[in-house]
């Protein structure tokens, strides 16, 4: 159920208005003025039914959402930030200032499952529409990143270890006496598996991991062959999984890197100090000229950069409701000419031959795809998008949908601020540049 709006006309003279403390120039307090809280309510007020206990305030749940993604928070240490931060509460939608917070952070975790991907996009097209014309620029670039997953790095040791434990739960819950658990035993040859690259310890490591998987494949056709029918169907899906592990190589494709997040993928990164990364691989576009990030989608697998190009366009056609006239991507996209009606420019595919002013103009365009890189560190660094430690596929997408977002309105409040030091220059020159300076 709805939660009632809030009735902020009443003056309470032992309690004074939030806004009348803190400072009205400050960037989030104009980026809450300047947002229109109004749509989102409309649009997630299907998600709540018109019975029950009220639910909080949607401005109240999804800025706590920005706020932790924007300033790097996690649902556990919010809370005590955002105690202690007037500029935090009142973007929240609080009048009155604060002692404790609102809710519990538990009920983060759950609203970001009532929204879901559908609702993450919502809000990412509505930090897109804040932008206005910046936002409808004909050229975009276009590169590709990849988002961790929250596991350890993957070995075959590791995953037979992990597939006896969750058999071992399969047994517990389904009532199985096993005849040999190998819980010492397995611990045992985990540790002997360790350090298998030197040369003294690698006869001993594939040996250890060799006895880890004929340990699973016995404790698997155990519970396979002694399972009740009545429970079988709910465990299926562990099992399959479980089997696949035991049954992949070396050089399989598709292969499985982790139990509790099998769609993770193994993309070379190409690089001396990290060789491959365990994610998902993720499709950005920006704006050529105002860097204003207009797509996000995510790839299933270790798919081509080429092949995810279509999603991106179709991402920003919905948001927009228009095209680009051209994208400029790097020689990971080569053999594409157009998607959609939309150009492809990328490095190969124009021969300027021997005139120097096409040379000029095409490195020129050439150059500008890399404005896209800075927004992309920033991204992992400031933003969560290096690791998602949200849950399952919808979880990383929800993520990398949030550190979108989170991009758009700090870019949003960066150049509001950059207008607000020239129009104080222009009318006081002798005056500090340090008192406009962010606090957040």
């Amino acid at each position: 159920m709805l939660s009632a709006p809030r009735d902020q006309s009443q003056w309470d003279m032992f309690s004074p208005i939030l806004k009348s403390f803190i400072d009205p120039k400050h960037p989030l307090v104009q980026l809450a003025d300047r947002l229109d809280w109004s749509q989102l309510e409309t649009e997630f007020a299907e998600l709540y039914s018109e019975t029950g206990r009220p639910a909080h305030p949607i401005r109240l749940m999804v800025s706590l959402l920005l706020l932790k993604q924007m300033y790097g928070h996690g649902d556990e240490s919010l809370p005590d930030v955002w105690i202690q931060n007037p500029y935090y509460q009142y973007f929240s939608g609080m009048d009155r200032f604060q002692w404790r917070f609102p809710v519990a952070p538990s009920d983060l975790s759950h609203f970001r499952g009532r929204l879901g991907p559908a609702g993450m996009e919502k809000i990412f097209g509505w930090s897109v529409a804040l932008h206005g014309k910046k936002a409808r620029e004909k050229t975009l670039c276009v590169d590709t990143t990849v988002q961790e997953t929250n596991i350890t790095f993957p070995t075959d040791a590791k995953l037979y270890g992990k597939v006896m434990g969750r058999l071992r739960g399969i047994a517990k819950d389904a009532g199985i006496k096993l005849k040999q658990s190998y819980r010492f035993v397995g611990k045992k040859l985990l540790r002997a598996s360790y350090n298998g690259s030197h040369p003294k310890r690698a006869t001993a490591a594939r040996k250890a991991t060799r006895k880890l998987r004929t340990c699973a494949g016995r404790l698997l056709r155990e519970v396979q062959r002694r399972l009740p029918e009545e429970v079988t169907g709910r465990h299926q899906p562990v099992l399959e999984l479980c089997q696949q592990v035991l049954d992949q190589q070396r050089y399989d494709k598709n292969k499985v890197y982790s139990l509790h997040e099998p769609h993770t993928a193994c993309i070379a990164k190409g690089k001396a100090h990290k060789k491959y990364e365990f994610g998902r691989k993720v499709s950005l576009a920006i704006t050529a000229n105002s860097q204003v990030l207009v797509g996000a989608t995510m790839a299933e697998g270790n798919a081509h950069d080429s092949k995810t190009l279509e999603d991106t366009l179709r991402q920003y056609h919905t948001l927009t409701d228009r095209l680009p006239e051209k994208t400029i991507t790097d020689r990971g996209y080569r053999g594409l000419t157009e998607v959609l009606g939309v150009q492809v420019w990328y490095p190969d595919r124009f021969k300027a031959g021997k005139d120097r002013n096409k040379k000029r103009r095409l490195r020129r365009w050439f150059r500008k795809r890399t404005a896209i890189e800075p927004p992309v560190g920033h991204l992992k660094s400031d933003y969560g998008l290096d690791r998602s430690y949200l849950k399952g596929a919808d979880g990383a997408q929800m993520n990398l949908l949030l550190a979108a977002t989170a991009w758009n309105l700090q870019l949003w409040m960066r150049q509001l601020l950059c207008w607000l030091k020239i129009l104080l220059r222009f009318v006081n020159p002798l005056s500090s540049w340090t008192i406009l300076k962010p606090s957040f």
